[in-house]
């Protein structure tokens, strides 16, 4: 018996909202929402008390899976890795499959946002690079090639 229906969203945690928002609209995603969330259904998922959250849900162009951006607004967020190497565990990147790999990876370095290695090709299928975009987040982008 499978339990999935189907995939939903990811979410992040981040500490400067706005400008994660913008970063991941500026590649292509919609901005479906944004709210702030507290209260007894938030303390109970997420197990902090008097936690509450701002967050930001975007959207693929595709209507597919969905982005959750969360700010905690109380309690302050612990500070993460954000050199972090893709051996690290824990999510590593989140993945867009674009129709213009360079340009994607030449607006994000006009942006100030740089590779985490190159640009590499998988069987002349696909052409991939990983950009760490804003708080270290990295972000996998790919173009079907062939």
């Amino acid at each position: 018996m499978s339990y999935v229906r189907r995939f939903d969203h990811v979410g992040i945690t981040v500490t400067d909202l706005d400008v994660v928002t913008a970063f991941f609209v500026a590649l292509g995603l919609e901005v479906e929402g944004r709210a702030f969330v507290e209260g007894e259904f938030l303390e109970t998922v997420c197990g902090i008390p008097d936690s509450r959250t701002e967050i930001v849900m975007l959207k693929s162009p595709d209507d597919g899976a969905r982005l959750e951006l969360a700010r905690f607004v109380r309690p302050d967020s612990v500070p993460g890795s954000p050199a972090a190497m893709a051996n690290e565990l824990g999510l590593r990147n989140v993945s867009f499959e674009v129709n213009d790999l360079q340009a994607a990876v030449d607006w994000a370095a006009s942006e100030g946002y740089g590779l985490v290695g190159g640009i590499g090709e998988y069987e002349g299928a696909w052409r991939m690079a990983y950009v760490r975009g804003p708080e270290g987040i990295i972000v996998s982008l790919a173009e079907r090639i062939g």
